[in-house]
């Protein structure tokens, strides 16, 4: 039996923290979509593969994030030849893994947000074809852009089966973190609704979490989860004019949020920014400099 399940015709996943799709080109190879975290999720992989008679024809990494590209390098060992694709602006941090540290960070990153969940080993990633109907790695598909939760990302259909990527997250990942992490939630949310208008998709599996038959439901848990964090956000400003860190310290006594190592602060912290961007822009928070800090205020 395969460590690898399948999902429709052609079509297969390995299941992990992260997930990995896996489509079939009908000769024998299979375009792999999202490596997981690191060695040993591409090691399972590769080994998904050889159950069922297959050899990788390319990568197609769905965004820019660590624990999406990590494996990369340990399949390019493997296949030297094979070529990477991903969005633009993911395409040059999956080359140089180094600007997503820096880009939470704001600056060069300390060891203690240099971890392999934060800082994948570099690939050489090239632009991915533009939205629409695509063939990757001699595998038709169609590419979605869900921007939102990374500066770009693509979604991928192959028939009733949708693989959302991070634009949706199955039900215990959201009630694992309740923080739900974007860099955009104006557009994380709008993704995530332009994804309950498709039709026919009789399966969707998230970045991370099991299958779901249900597409709506599952887009209207991952709103709901997001405007709660927008609510919470909107909350701690009108606790009074502070800055993003002492919001971020507002917002997870509110959601019951523990934060116990760098790596977590900052990705939380990036949320937090997010959502106030929103609020900004929507008119309900207020931004100004006082006492050379940066701070937050409710708009009357």
């Amino acid at each position: 039996m395969s460590s690898l399940s399948p999902l429709g015709p052609g079509v297969h996943f390995l299941p992990g923290a992260v997930n990995s799709l896996v489509l079939e080109d009908g000769r024998g190879g299979a375009l792999l979509v999202d490596t997981g975290l690191d060695d040993g999720h591409a090691r399972k992989l590769l080994r998904g593969l050889t159950e069922l008679n297959l050899t990788p024809t390319g990568i197609l990494n769905t965004h820019s994030h660590a624990d999406h590209h990590g494996g990369n390098a340990f399949i390019l060992k493997r296949f030297p030849e094979l070529k990477v694709f991903a969005p633009p602006l993911e395409d040059a941090i999956i080359t140089h893994p180094i600007l997503e540290p820096i880009g939470l960070f704001g600056a060069r990153p300390p060891k203690a947000l240099q971890s392999k969940f934060l800082l994948a080993p570099p690939s050489p990633a090239r632009l991915a074809p533009e939205p629409g109907v695509a063939r990757i790695g001699g595998v038709s598909l169609e590419l979605i852009e869900v921007a939102g939760h990374a500066s770009l990302m693509y979604a991928v259909r192959v028939g009733g089966v949708l693989y959302a990527a991070d634009a949706l997250f199955g039900p215990e990942a959201l009630a694992k973190h309740p923080l739900v992490f974007c860099q955009d939630s104006a557009l994380q949310k709008e993704a995530a609704a332009r994804l309950s208008a498709l039709e026919g998709v009789e399966v969707t599996l998230p970045g991370h979490g099991d299958p779901a038959k249900d597409l709506p439901g599952l887009v209207a848990a991952n709103l709901s989860a997001l405007e709660r964090v927008t609510d919470a956000v909107r909350a701690a400003v009108h606790l009074g004019e502070a800055g993003v860190d002492d919001l971020l310290a507002r917002v997870c006594d509110g959601l019951g949020v523990t934060m116990s190592n760098a790596g977590a602060v900052v990705l939380n912290r990036a949320v937090v920014s997010a959502h106030l961007t929103e609020l900004l822009e929507r008119g309900e928070v207020g931004l100004r400099v006082t006492g050379n800090r940066l701070v937050f205020f409710p708009e009357a």
